[in-house]
């Protein structure tokens, strides 16, 4: 008989034909709120260090916590699939955080305002538009391929779901638990391996990072004749749970991206450059003065987004097939109203026709909307790269997660070929600018909100929520979160900007201020209730570039030195001030200014685009290899661990009796389902709530967090001295072998 190579169905928790509370308005309202929160803490770590915390299964873990806080009060218990409804709606203010951050603030660094109607527009039409395109794809990446596309994010939110499940959840899943039965043993068993690791993972991160326990990155690089070669991990506990969850394969893919990088690019670059006299450009300083991260962030960078956009193109070529016959059996039922009521309650979404409507009205918006300075070409752009990136975002946070997956370099892309595209039209004054950065940041929120969406719906798949449902609520949640977060990065600035007198910077400097149309006031600790004119200085002759206040009679009162990305860190008054540094919008606006003027390293970028190209000539599926080669090997090498330990765990429970007439995928879903995969999920439930923790150590016990480091840097040999790279994996070593132990089924007769 011939080979059915069709997987099996999934079996969600809660079965279609069971009704339970869903969407009720407290758990979308919680869920709005949340997100709000978690987008707001999300845009302060974007804009201080470029990264973001994956807020889904900390949302999921408070919402248990404050249905059951509220069940106790007298309220009624909450169902697993409002909960499903609360993290989903909670999800949309992270990913939308990261977009904002890692764009809008290039804006002032390109030498414009950061106007909030174009802040509130970005974000509202970016968060939307990637949550809509994802919907068509639902059942090619969630459902057809479940068993390829782990996103281990999503896996690890439904264990903690279905661990917490309520009485009445229980009951509509069929488990019956009676007291002292086999199955009430196995799931308390489980419930304590990931609320075990859960506790484990908060604990393991906030002492290494907020208390100083540890160093949390262990760095070795060394000298002649590999010189600036690097081996460094992140030593975290989710991004070892992430490498077990999406198995061996992917990891050491990823991993040797980030070994090409560190181990042959770099030093390469380190060797023929060293004897340079002059920066070799896009460098600023000399290729012998750089280190590992410097030559890593002046060139590799370039290559590494030149492979993700070519392995997210030829990535999006390969599933073509599989989407277009998605999206031609949704084209087919456009107008038959009663389809969706037919479908099963657990395969019903928005109808096609409502999300072909959403995203023309949203890219219409996008063309007469007079803030983003926009034109036809750049509409058509967003609407192409829109749909490529969030393919490729919801695919690759199947393979290799939220954490990992390199939504900055999407934008790199986007803004690469927006801006060749820009250079061939001759498109090259200030104005466009700001058109090339509004497409990269729409771009940019739209597939970081497609993965995020793409999260959502893995996690309700498994749980048996409704889509159709889930994909409202998130909707919801951007909506809300786009709303808030506009304001708040703004205040950040604000809050941060220091009104420097042009008199130290700017002297004997004055223009016409007739000429001059825009008017401000200063704002914050510095002001005086005065009005002055706004002028916008382009050159450095004389003083820096930037935006000054002109007084009345011409002369220039005070240089706006902007809060995120700025120089000055203490006001006219010697008080201290603390600036964003917003790493990736620097990358952003460099990357603008280089093509429009014509200054970009478009050689780096074909060498990253023919990475990919070898590696499919090859048959090697590139983009997670390219994803490696963009990130820092710290990031990947971790992930790499957790995927030898999954190997390890798969190896030896393969040659137990009872898995000796298993299939290959049937090994595969077994080893899905084991304790491993629940203990993982601990991990990286755990990793995530710390984020919380640190960033409150971090940026609001400044003074607390300053003084313990200083003091584990001269007392704690774990994290600071000669040894502390080493001992520091002891406690990693620890966590990493109790994953393998308990990974490890017992032998059955």
């Amino acid at each position: 008989m011939p080979h059915d190579s069709t997987p099996p169905a999934v079996k969600p928790y809660i079965p279609a034909e069971a009704q339970l509370p869903e969407m009720t308005f407290r758990a979308l309202f919680m869920g709005v709120v949340l997100g709000v929160v978690f987008g707001a803490s999300s845009l302060y770590l974007v804009l201080k260090v470029g990264l973001t915390v994956s807020a889904s299964i900390p949302v999921a873990v408070i919402a248990i916590t404050l249905f059951g806080l509220a069940k106790k009060a007298g309220g009624q218990d909450s169902t697993i699939l409002e909960n499903s409804i609360t993290q989903t709606a909670g999800s949309a203010g992270e990913s939308l955080a990261f977009g904002l951050g890692v764009t809008m603030p290039a804006i002032m660094i390109l030498g414009f305002d950061l106007e909030i109607s174009r802040v509130m527009l970005v974000g509202i039409l970016g968060g939307l538009l990637g949550i809509l395109m994802m919907i068509p794809m639902r059942r090619t990446m969630i459902v057809d391929q479940h068993r390829e596309l782990k996103y281990p994010e999503g896996t690890a939110c439904a264990e903690v779901l279905k661990a917490a499940a309520t009485e009445a959840s229980r009951a509509a899943a069929g488990e019956i638990r009676e007291e002292g039965s086999e199955a009430e043993r196995d799931a308390r068993r489980r419930a304590f391996i990931i609320f075990g690791g859960f506790g484990l993972g908060l604990l393991y991160k906030v002492a290494s990072i907020s208390f100083k326990g540890w160093k949390d990155t262990s760095n070795f690089i060394f000298g002649a004749p590999l010189k600036a070669g690097s081996v460094g991990a992140e030593i975290s506990p989710e991004l070892l749970g992430v490498g077990y969850i999406i198995g061996p394969r992917i990891a050491f893919t990823m991993a040797g991206g980030g070994v090409l990088s560190y181990l042959l690019l770099i030093p390469m670059i380190k060797f023929f450059g060293e004897l340079l006299t002059v920066p070799l450009s896009p460098g600023t300083m000399l290729i012998r003065d750089m280190g590992p991260d410097d030559i890593r962030s002046a060139y590799v960078l370039y290559i590494g987004a030149g492979a993700v956009a070519a392995g997210g193109l030829i990535s999006l070529a390969r599933a073509m097939p599989t989407i277009w016959k998605g999206l031609k059996g949704g084209l087919a039922g456009m107008g038959k109203g009663s389809s969706a009521d037919k479908a099963l309650r657990t395969d019903q979404d928005i109808p096609l026709k409502w999300v072909v409507i959403g995203c023309l009205a949203i890219i219409a918006v996008i063309t007469l909307a007079t803030p983003l300075h926009m034109n036809l070409l750049g509409a058509l752009l967003i609407l192409v790269f829109g749909f490529l990136f969030s393919t490729v975002s919801s695919r690759l946070t199947g393979e290799v997660g939220s954490s990992s997956n390199p939504i900055s370099g999407m934008a790199v892309a986007t803004l690469l070929f927006t801006c060749l595209i820009f250079l061939l039209m001759g498109w090259t004054g200030g104005q466009y600018y700001v058109t090339a950065l509004s497409v990269g940041a729409i771009v940019c929120i739209a597939a970081s909100n497609a993965g995020t969406t793409s999260q959502d719906l893995k996690t309700g798949f498994l749980v048996g929520s409704t889509p159709r449902l889930q994909q409202y609520a998130i909707l919801w949640g951007a909506l809300a979160s786009a709303l808030v977060l506009g304001p708040i990065l703004l205040k950040l600035n604000d809050a941060s900007t220091v009104y420097v007198p042009a008199a130290q910077v700017a002297p004997g400097i004055a223009v016409d201020p007739s000429k001059l149309t825009a008017t401000a006031q200063i704002q914050g600790a510095q002001a005086d209730g005065k009005t002055y004119k706004v002028w916008q200085k382009t050159d450095t002759a004389g003083g820096p570039a930037g935006k000054y206040l002109v007084a009345g009679d011409g002369k220039l009162a005070y240089l706006v030195d902007p809060g995120i990305n700025g120089t000055h860190h203490k006001r006219p008054d010697g008080s201290e001030v603390k600036k964003y540094d917003a790493p990736k919008a620097v990358l952003m606006s460099y990357i603008i200014k280089g093509i429009l003027d014509q200054q970009l390293p478009w050689t780096l970028v074909l060498l990253g685009v023919m990475i990919s190209v070898v590696l499919e000539m090859a048959g090697v599926q590139s983009l997670a290899f390219s994803v490696g080669v963009y990130l820092p090997l710290v990031s990947t090498l971790p992930i790499a661990v957790g995927g030898f330990i999954r190997w390890l765990v798969d190896r030896r429970n393969g040659k137990l009796p009872q898995y000796a007439n298993l299939s290959e995928e049937e090994l595969q879903a077994a080893g899905d389902r084991s304790s491993g995969t629940l203990l993982a999920s601990g991990y990286i439930a755990g990793g995530a709530l710390a984020g919380i923790v640190i960033a409150i150590t971090a940026g609001v016990m400044t003074d607390f967090d300053t003084a313990l480091t200083a003091w584990a840097e001269k007392a704690n040999p774990f994290f600071g001295g000669p040894a502390a790279d080493l001992l520091s994996l002891i406690p990693y070593a620890a966590i990493a072998f109790l994953l393998y132990w308990i990974g490890r089924e017992p032998r059955q007769a």
